[in-house]
């Protein structure tokens, strides 16, 4: 079953999702995919992974790291489906970055990765835009790179768990106004998602809605305003996300 929040009529909804991705309300009224506003379907904490692909460590030049690479993305960052991402003025290079994300359903502390499962409530798909131009060290993104207002698509729903019984053999793929840009699969996870909730748990205490990101493949790639990026995680969702400007970004926020 796909669970997803979305607004419409002025009112924020918990709501169910078709096979034909209409939403079906609480009250029993059926809504068109483009009836609605998507937002973010959880909205805790977002731990993210750098270089957790050997593919993409290359890419970058860099040796596959022997121990996770998390740091937080805070809820600002977030935005829905359908939503909009602006791009800096005056930056060379921001990208994309397709990503499984695991949803925390129940606390989580001290978990043992044969029931690390247990804890997950389903899945969904973020794309981790990436200012690279402030980067400090790829193995320490700094808060300008990940951390900017909306430029974090979450979405659309959250698939349950049971609805993806292989999470670590799932084809990720991102496009650029219709154009095949990247493709890889989870089974390239350095750190899968039971060794990543082992990992954070044994530490600190993951609350429901807090969310996993899990890092992204080799493959990436430019953007500008007037892109459309879409990035789709096979089996659980396929992620639209339109580019605009600096400018346009921030005026239509006043507008609004």
């Amino acid at each position: 079953m796909k669970h997803a929040r979305i607004q419409f009529e002025g009112e924020v909804h918990l709501a169910h999702v078709e096979d034909n991705n209409a939403v079906r309300l609480a009250d029993g009224r059926l809504l068109a995919e483009d009836q609605v506003q998507w937002l973010p379907p959880a909205t805790g904490s977002m731990f993210a992974l750098g270089l957790n692909y050997a593919d993409h460590a290359a890419e970058l030049a860099f040796k596959p790291p022997t121990e996770p690479l998390a740091f937080i993305k805070s809820p600002g960052t977030y935005t829905g489906h359908n939503q909009v991402t602006w791009r800096p003025d005056n930056v060379a290079y921001m990208h994309y970055e397709c990503e499984l994300v695991a949803v925390i359903g129940k606390p989580a502390r001290n978990v043992k990765r044969e029931h690390a499962l247990d804890y997950v409530a389903g899945y969904t798909v973020c794309n981790d835009y990436a200012i690279r131009d402030y980067l400090e060290n790829y193995y320490r993104p700094n808060l300008r790179v990940k951390n900017r207002d909306a430029t974090t698509p979450v979405g659309p729903w959250i698939v349950d768990v049971a609805d993806v019984p292989d999470p670590s053999n799932l084809t990720l793929r991102t496009w650029i106004n219709g154009e095949l840009r990247q493709e890889g699969s989870t089974k390239d996870m350095i750190f899968d998602i039971p060794y990543l909730i082992e990992y954070l748990s044994g530490f600190m205490t993951l609350q429901p809605g807090d969310m996993i990101a899990t890092g992204t493949p080799e493959g990436l790639a430019d953007v500008v305003p007037g892109d459309e990026v879409v990035v789709e995680v096979e089996g659980v969702g396929r992620l639209v996300n339109r580019i605009v400007s600096e400018a346009a970004f921030f005026n239509a926020r006043t507008e609004a």
